[in-house]
């Protein structure tokens, strides 16, 4: 049996792998899964050992299976780790971490204004895969971008840095980075002028710096033996499956729930209204992380989140479930409670992606000002991710986020839930890379659309 392509998710547990056919009618046609094997040194053991099942699924043996190319998604290794510096937080480090977060990055450090001693040390322990440095407008301040590639410099990291600050400062950057060896992307500045941010020719290249090194990864070092086409971080994926559904769908959202974290994509322009009295600007593509609401890894801790009401709404202890909560639930109660668990993080997670209403007070009254991102103009949410797409609920939890009120001035006010039921969007972000009719076809199928 020959299938046209593979997309294989390598997940930090689990790894899933994708076939679909490309013909006139392309579609999903089986699915295989296995354990993720970069923690044994090597990826591919995992990778060929969902092959292998997914060959069972499609009842067939492993040597008949094959395929004409195999594409990757991945979020083993600790996905993409990246450091963010730049001048002034709210400013060019917001706009250099939007576009860090949006390509798929986990941020593990961010810095504003000239890096201490203190900083240094953190990156040299840190040891991020991507560094991105950023600082001032064009024909700005350069001072603090160029400090900060000498620090960065000194530092005797073989890890590769893309610069997107002030374009006055680039050549000097260029010349104390190269002085020692360490690899340069240049990009658009994240800030070129104020009240402007143009995060996507960085967030393009963080991407493709990812797929270029992700290789050198330990474990993952032999992840070309068997994938040839593009490798994206699964999280920037996702986000440019939003971003191909956004002119079909509209302004959108998708909620990734997973079992360490819970990811909120959204691509929306908002309403005018707000617009006009937004206090800073935003993406129109925009990832947030909650590294605090997974639901296995950190259930426990999102169920202290609501430890006052959880028992009652559930109607039984939750106590000797969390002490042997399985990554999938084996009963009704463990199903029960991971349900729960699933619409407290999106609840949670929600509440943190979408912006609020603020007033300022002066000497001529109240300001009324947004700060934010606005959802306002949402019109589909869409679910993903194993709990909310493979266990009961997974639509109730979302309808949830639906409609205003105090606090939720600048949610949808009426909003589509719909499901990724094939569990197959950061698979479609990878695909899109090369087959973008085809991708978005699979895709709308899986949400049970009509294009």
């Amino acid at each position: 049996m020959k299938v046209d392509v593979l997309v294989a998710e390598i997940g930090s547990t689990t790894t899933v792998v994708n076939a679909f056919t490309l013909g006139e009618n392309p579609a999903l046609v089986g699915q295989g899964m296995s354990p993720t094997t970069v923690n044994e040194g090597d990826v591919t053991l995992g990778l060929r050992a969902a092959v292998e099942d997914l060959a069972r699924n499609l009842g067939v043996s492993p040597r008949s299976l094959e395929w004409s190319e195999m594409m990757a998604s991945s979020s083993a290794a600790g996905g993409l780790s990246m450091s963010v510096h730049g001048l002034v937080y709210d400013m060019t480090v917001r706009a250099a971490k939007e576009a860090a977060l949006g390509a798929g990055a986990v941020v593990k450090l961010v810095t504003a204004g000239e890096m201490t001693e203190d900083d240094a040390g953190e990156l040299r322990k840190l040891r991020p895969k991507v560094i991105l440095l950023a600082g001032g407008v064009d024909y700005g301040e350069k001072a603090t971008a160029i400090h900060n590639a000498r620090v960065i410099a000194g530092l005797g990291l073989d890890v590769p840095v893309i610069y997107a600050g002030n374009v006055a400062a680039r050549k000097e950057v260029g010349k104390i980075l190269g002085e020692r060896g360490i690899k340069t992307y240049f990009v658009d500045n994240v800030y070129p002028r104020v009240d402007e941010l143009v995060v996507e020719p960085a967030r393009k290249v963080i991407q493709e710096v990812f797929e270029e090194h992700i290789v050198k990864a330990p474990g993952m070092d032999r992840i070309r033996d068997m994938v040839g086409g593009p490798i994206m971080p699964t999280p920037g994926a996702v986000m440019e499956s939003c971003k191909m559904l956004h002119p079909f769908l509209g302004d959108l959202c998708a909620l990734d729930v997973g079992g360490a974290t819970t990811d909120v994509h959204s691509v929306a322009k908002g309403s005018p209204e707000i617009q006009a009295i937004l206090e800073s600007p935003e993406p129109l593509a925009k990832r947030t992380v909650e590294g605090d609401l997974g639901i296995h890894v950190n259930a426990r801790n999102v169920a202290e989140m609501v430890k006052d009401r959880i028992a009652k709404d559930l109607g039984f202890d939750p106590e000797p479930v969390l002490e042997d909560l399985q990554v999938i639930p084996k009963d009704e109660k463990h199903q029960k409670l991971v349900a729960y668990l699933a619409k407290v993080a999106c609840d949670i997670a929600f509440s943190r992606h979408a912006g609020r209403i603020k007033y300022l007070y002066g000497p001529q009254g109240r300001i009324t000002v947004a700060v934010g991102k606005d959802l306002s103009s949402v019109r589909t949410i869409i679910g993903t991710g194993g709990p909310l797409t493979r266990l009961p609920g997974g639509k109730e939890a979302l309808e949830g986020l639906v409609g205003q009120g105090p606090g939720r001035e600048l949610y949808p006010k009426d909003a589509r839930v719909i499901l990724d039921s094939q569990y197959i969007m950061a698979s479609c972000g990878v695909l899109s890379r090369k087959y973008p009719d085809k991708a978005f076809s699979i895709l709308i199928s899986s949400l049970g659309l009509v294009a």
